[in-house]
């Protein structure tokens, strides 16, 4: 999230236990720990990884991002603003996976089509049946960001 820091740990432990109890960043969140379900996403140098499945020595050196590190209350992200005002949440467990998922697509291609968005977030896993929001928020955001 732009700054550089250090932790004392083994160096295989997940990257997502160092963000959660030592970082105390809670924004990714333990879903199946094995990489499946995307709740863990996070960018690592601009691409997606799932932080339950990437241990802490590969990540030195290199750019992480959490959704902590996408926006603030006063200066929220295009996807941020977009997944409030569409409403894509309900349990809320899901979304920072979405959100992370979502900005690699978005930083690559931010006139996305909705085929290339679902495509985008397959690899997430949502419970409470949102994805349709999701998808709009998406598209919102990207259209936002296409502005820019």
């Amino acid at each position: 999230n732009g700054v550089t820091r250090s932790v004392a740990a083994e160096s295989d432990t997940p990257l997502l236990y160092i963000l959660r109890n030592d970082l105390k960043l809670k924004g990714a969140k333990y879903g199946c720990g094995l990489g499946q379900c995307g709740a863990c996403m996070v960018l690592l140098d601009g691409h997606n990884v799932m932080s339950c499945e990437v241990p802490l020595w590969s990540v030195a050196g290199k750019s992480v991002t959490t959704i902590e590190g996408l926006g603030t209350l006063e200066a929220q992200h295009a996807l941020q603003r977009a997944f409030i005002g569409e409403q894509a949440a309900q349990c809320g467990y899901c979304v920072a996976g979405m959100i992370m998922s979502a900005k690699e697509l978005l930083d690559r291609n931010p006139k996305a089509t909705e085929a290339q968005v679902k495509e985008a977030l397959a690899g997430n896993l949502c419970r409470c049946g949102t994805h349709n929001r999701i998808v709009s928020a998406v598209m919102r955001a990207g259209r936002e960001m296409g502005r820019t």
